[in-house]
């Protein structure tokens, strides 16, 4: 991926805001594919990542671009339902700007290139939408593109152990498809499934 290698955030970012929209409050504590996350905090790691990539984007550097993710998840504020979304919202229109793709910016306290800041970013709003409609019980189809970006993402990030960014590549079928490729790759295995 290049710096000059643009995309739309937006429609990612709606389906994933219409996931928020379909939580209901009895499933905010349940269990998630992410093996340390209820409900809650992975909608509170979706605002923080909000936050944390739309700061990327401006380059705006300071505690919401330098901090690990694994240090702390976000307290779910009490209007997370009208604040994610908008949150998610402003994140998209972040990226719309040509300037944010150029140069060095920063996200989880790690320099990167813009363009790869991007390409993380729609990775976890690909895998944490998938993850949140697992976890309550919600169809999912991601945007096409933001997939395609977020698989070869995920595939380019694998060592020669077998080891992804996100922990060791669970085994999918290669004719499986590509969304199933791509939780694979990001460690999940594409059969979780909630406990009811």
């Amino acid at each position: 991926m290049t710096d000059d290698t643009m995309f739309d955030l937006a429609p990612q970012a709606r389906i994933v805001a219409q996931l928020v929209q379909g939580v209901t409050d009895e499933q905010l504590a349940g269990p998630t594919p992410c093996p340390d996350y209820a409900v809650r905090d992975l909608l509170g790691h979706l605002a923080g990542l909000s936050e944390a990539f739309g700061a990327a984007a401006g380059k705006r550097l300071g505690p919401a671009t330098d901090t690990p993710p694994a240090t702390s998840v976000p307290d779910l504020d009490p209007g997370w339902r009208s604040d994610l979304p908008k949150a998610l919202d402003a994140l998209a229109e972040a990226w719309r700007d040509p300037a944010a793709w150029t140069g060095t910016t920063r996200a989880g306290g790690v320099d990167l290139p813009g363009a790869v800041a991007a390409a993380v970013a729609v990775d976890e709003l690909v895998v944490h939408g998938w993850d949140l409609a697992r976890a309550t019980g919600q169809s999912y189809d991601p945007d096409p593109v933001a997939l395609h970006i977020a698989h070869t993402f995920l595939h380019g990030s694998v060592d020669d152990s077998g080891n992804g960014i996100f922990g060791p590549v669970v085994p999918v079928p290669a004719d499986a498809p590509l969304l199933g490729r791509a939780v694979g790759l990001s460690g999940r295995d594409p059969g979780w499934t909630r406990r009811v």
